[in-house]
């Protein structure tokens, strides 16, 4: 379960020329989709009951791959990122990738200085590897010191909302601090409301045993490309 409250006094409601709830609820959605991506793809804050997040689970399973100066053979060789899943059984659908790998992606060339991803200067870039498609999140949630692409078959990614995103406006509570109980604002006596966003869901990878690889130790759908130490 995710939730979170956001208090304001009325007055400043009442004398707003513009829905100030309405401007608020998408950053709340923005939070939200932020913690649950780094708690999937990383374990970042993630329940006890969760499991590991992908990237300390593909590094168990032995799928990572650091980075050298030669990035296409870290990608597209023979036990390069993409291959990392294929030896585990599964096909790649997608890469989910930081924002910088955009420029490096960009700037490889091959013996003759030619672009190796980009075709002309003038038309607009098309990121994907192999023909798998490439995704970079903007929300903040991706940690670029951890992973700079994760590659997998995101079909084995399963999730369940239980809960979407609801609202409920409160004015007679009292919001306290959960690490020491100290109030941080009492609703009805300060004339304030608080919008309460609440969300609940789980995820797992199942991980099935295939027929290309029957190996629970080093068998996982996802594999990860890491920067160099240092």
């Amino acid at each position: 379960e995710l939730a979170v409250i956001v208090p304001s006094p009325e007055a400043v409601l009442d004398d707003a020329d513009y829905d100030i709830w309405g401007e608020v609820r998408p950053r709340l959605v923005e939070a939200f989709g932020k913690k649950i991506d780094a708690a999937i793809l990383f374990g970042t804050d993630k329940p006890s009951t969760w499991r590991a997040g992908i990237v300390p689970s593909a590094t168990t399973a032995g799928a990572t791959v650091t980075k050298t100066a030669d990035v296409y053979t870290d990608i597209m060789g023979e036990n390069g990122l993409i291959a990392k899943v294929e030896n585990s059984g599964f096909l790649p659908t997608g890469i989910m990738s930081a924002v910088s790998m955009r420029a490096t992606l960009r700037g490889l060339r091959d013996t003759t200085q030619n672009p190796i991803f980009k075709s002309d200067m003038q038309g607009s870039t098309q990121y994907a590897l192999d023909g798998i498609p490439m995704d970079f999140p903007m929300n903040g949630a991706f940690d670029p010191t951890a992973a700079l692409m994760i590659a997998g078959d995101f079909s084995q990614l399963t999730y369940s909302i239980r809960q979407d995103v609801t609202y409920k406006l409160l004015d007679q509570a009292t919001i306290v601090d959960p690490t020491d109980n100290t109030i941080l604002y009492n609703l009805a006596q300060q004339d304030m409301v608080a919008l309460r966003a609440v969300m609940r869901l789980g995820w797992e990878i199942p991980n099935p045993i295939n027929a290309f690889n029957a190996s629970n130790a080093n068998r996982f759908p996802f594999a990860v490309y890491v920067p160099a130490a240092g």
